[in-house]
């Protein structure tokens, strides 16, 4: 056990080396986002002083993390959360040269053309990256041959019917955002753009989130009670991780459509009298 109480996981042998009080003070979300982020890098090509956006990155820990583990430039992106408090534990963190709060909107960034040599989402692109046309506007971002890598919340596999009997008083509407490995291949793969190289589930996803839950928020029985209970049938962890093809070419985005007016008349002959 860690100190106050808090687990160390073995399977996540850097993310241990953080103090739990810190790591708890940095929570954004349901998941143990340096738990994801070891685990997401372990399949991608980062390296010291490539710059990377950390897009939906919370209150910046997953940030902070990937600048301390892999010497890399960190764009620190969320909407949700405020840039003020960001920079507070980045400057506390000592990593303020290399690590940017960014106060943006996943649908609206404010950054030029494949500034980015990769891009990371942390238990969040569930929320934005669903829609069919998002791949395709991400990709602008990373330079020709970057990768774009997730990891989050998920399916084991698409339900086929109605939501289980077991997960129904946890399920909500909004849950419909999570998928399978499987549906984030097929979804990237088709947006023509992207050149999937890993799509799979941690394995023992769901004892990890069961873990956690319990030290983050042990009175929310009914999310406990219903990963429990699945014990990995359906609920779990997924990582995807994709490249930006050197030859892939990208549809421009439509910002504003040129008009001009033209005067013309408002009605026809004879029918000049609005009454």
């Amino acid at each position: 056990m860690a100190q106050e109480g808090q687990p160390v996981n073995e399977r996540f042998p850097r993310s241990s080396a953080y103090h739990p009080d810190w790591v708890l003070a940095a929570v954004s979300g349901g998941a143990n986002s340096l738990w994801l982020t070891e685990w997401l890098v372990e399949a991608m090509d980062l390296h010291s002083g490539m710059r990377v956006l950390d897009l939906g990155c919370g209150r910046g820990a997953s940030s902070i993390f990937l600048h301390r583990e892999l010497g890399v430039q960190v764009w620190a992106t969320d909407l949700w959360f405020g840039a003020d408090e960001r920079l507070a534990r980045i400057r506390d963190a000592g990593v303020e040269h290399s690590v940017f709060p960014i106060h943006a909107d996943a649908r609206a960034l404010p950054f030029a053309a494949g500034f980015f040599d990769a891009i990371v989402s942390i238990d969040s692109f569930v929320y934005y990256g669903t829609d069919d046309l998002y791949a395709s506007y991400l990709a602008r971002f990373v330079e020709p041959g970057g990768q774009i890598g997730i990891a989050g919340s998920g399916l084991l596999s698409e339900f086929a019917g109605p939501v289980p009997e077991h997960l129904a008083a946890w399920w909500e509407p909004s849950l419909a955002c999570l998928h399978s490995a499987a549906w984030w291949r097929r979804h990237w793969e088709r947006s023509g753009v992207l050149a999937v190289e890993v799509a799979d589930t941690m394995p023992d996803g769901w004892r990890h989130w069961l873990e956690w839950q319990h030290v983050v928020a042990p009175d929310n029985t009914a999310e406990i009670d219903a990963v429990r209970t699945d014990a990995g049938r359906h609920l779990g962890y997924v990582r995807a991780v994709a490249r930006r093809p050197e030859a892939a070419v990208l549809d421009e985005p439509i910002t504003t459509i040129p008009v001009e007016y033209t005067m013309a008349p408002l009605t026809r002959p004879g029918h000049d009298d609005a009454g």
